[in-house]
């Protein structure tokens, strides 16, 4: 479970699913990613990519196929390329460790950050209310994590009306999704689209130091 110490703490338990892979290098320290399947309640699944140091995979052997539990972050960072910038995500590894062999998938996260853009509200042609948000949250050495956000019902209807710069608490899961971005008349490329699909939200009044929390919805 989460400690809701942190700003943005994470947590999933699901499978390897990808062979690591070298990602980059800070002050000597080199960084790997590698990707994870965890099972939704439902038939799908989530592919998350994780980025881990190598101080941590010292004394760890990972395997496609093997189960692990993963603590950390989820992060952003702009990834710069002839096409473009682009937000990229990944779930910053603190600790990997082998679960426990009853311990079911898992997908969990709690941020508390600010909204940097005004929410944009929608109905499916379903008639289902949906909210896409933009969090700053806050990390160490005056940087900040942009990590979009989906609200659904409910939610959906409170949050379009928040404004720019309030601070929001969030519990819901990391979540990954494909889509088709058109290139030409006849050229289209599948890509997937990472956020956190919120399960609960709170509303934080600075002014009177009071929440007002939004009921839990499923989905």
């Amino acid at each position: 479970m989460l400690n809701y110490v942190e700003d943005n703490e994470a947590r999933v338990v699901g499978c390897v699913n990808s062979y690591l892979e070298f990602s980059h290098e800070v002050h000597g320290e080199r960084f790997y990613i590698f990707q994870v399947k965890v099972n939704r309640l439902s038939d799908n699944h989530d592919l998350l990519t994780v980025t881990v140091s190598e101080r941590i995979l010292s004394d760890l052997e990972l395997h496609v196929g093997d189960k692990v539990e993963i603590t950390g972050q989820f992060r952003s960072y702009n990834n710069y390329t002839d096409q473009g910038n682009r937000l990229v995500l990944t779930l910053f590894a603190k600790d990997i460790c082998p679960p426990d062999a009853v311990t079911a998938d898992a997908n969990e996260i709690y941020l508390n950050g600010f909204l940097c853009k005004s929410p944009i509200y929608r109905t499916t042609p379903f008639g289902r209310e949906i909210a896409d948000l933009l969090l700053a949250v806050n990390r160490a050495y005056s940087k900040s994590d942009y990590i979009p956000c989906i609200a659904w019902g409910r939610n959906a209807r409170y949050v379009k009306n928040l404004a720019v710069g309030q601070n929001v608490k969030i519990w819901g899961r990391m979540q990954s999704r494909e889509y088709q971005k058109k290139l030409s008349e006849e050229e289209t490329v599948t890509k997937t689209a990472y956020e956190v699909s919120i399960s609960k939200l709170i509303a934080v009044d600075a002014q009177a130091e009071t929440e007002t929390p939004m009921s839990e919805v499923n989905h």
